[in-house]
């Protein structure tokens, strides 16, 4: 069995996303829950968590209301709210009591768009992120290098909400970016509050012509960081289609896990297992 913890949907007629720029334009079209269906089929995807890809409440209701019309499929949502307004415990509340509100596993924002690297570290945002904790949700942290070390100081004031890294903070695989991206990612893998996905790599490795040797260097060092205990898959559909296909990401997260030298145990612990802990979907 396979829980994708990362992937996305939208309709740019309903909303503009407006990081689909430059390559990321192709992506401007509507993908629905029968495109998820279609391109996992076959590939034991068994259950999926949907990730919000802009700032609105709006789109965040729309994911509740598409994991609840999803048969089983989208079983945990990573939805948005504005960290910073006071009353956003209310507005989480709201979210979970609403339609599909069973299905809300976490929060996300798009940090590394913030021209503050301490955007995380705002009285106003960890006031937020309190009340994140408080209503039992996860935070995804969506950061680059630059925005780790503050991402590092959160994580450490908060020790009661639980972070996943997306996309492994994001390495510049294809300019071969290791540092300071490897020493800052060992700091956020010594506290025992944050887990990592396994995801999008294959757009950070430059593409076309990434291979699984770009990326295994970087699995291993997370491997060794988190231990399959704390690593998530993710495919980070559709926006891995830039790079290769939903079975292609999946076909290299196996190999470079293997070369990692995790057993079947463990590398289905990354494939299903940890994601299934980490956002309490068996919960939902």
């Amino acid at each position: 069995m396979i829980v994708d913890a990362h992937h996305h949907l939208w309709d740019p007629a309903r909303r503009d996303y407006p990081w689909m720029t430059g390559e990321a334009a192709q992506l401007r079209r509507r993908f629905d829950s029968g495109d998820l269906r279609e391109v996992t089929a076959g590939l034991g995807v068994e259950h999926t968590v949907l990730v919000q890809a802009v700032g609105t409440l709006e789109e965040t209701e729309e994911l509740l209301a598409t994991a609840a019309d999803s048969d089983g499929l989208i079983v945990g949502v990573v939805g948005w709210v504005d960290l910073t307004l006071p009353d956003v415990a209310a507005t989480l509340a709201r979210l979970l009591q609403g339609a599909g509100g069973g299905h809300l596993a976490g929060i996300r924002h798009q940090v590394h768009d913030e021209a503050d690297p301490d955007w995380l570290l705002r009285p106003a945002v960890q006031r937020g992120l309190r009340a994140v904790a408080e209503a039992g949700l996860v935070y995804d942290l969506l950061v680059r290098s630059r925005e780790l070390p503050a991402a590092h100081r959160a994580a450490e004031q908060l020790p009661q909400l639980s972070f996943v890294v997306d996309h492994a903070a994001k390495p510049e695989i294809g300019a071969g970016e290791w540092e300071p991206w490897s020493t800052r990612i060992a700091a956020m893998a010594a506290l025992p509050n944050v887990t990592c996905k396994l995801s999008g790599l294959v757009t950070e490795a430059g593409y076309p012509g990434w291979t699984v040797d770009h990326l295994a260097p970087y699995v291993t060092r997370l491997v060794e960081l988190f231990g399959p205990a704390r690593l998530l898959f993710g495919s980070d559909w559709p926006v891995c289609t830039l790079a290769a296909s939903y079975r292609s990401v999946l076909d290299a997260a196996r190999t470079c896990l293997a070369r990692a030298g995790l057993g079947a145990s463990e590398r289905a612990d990354v494939l299903a297992g940890t994601a299934a802990r980490v956002y309490g979907l068996d919960r939902r």
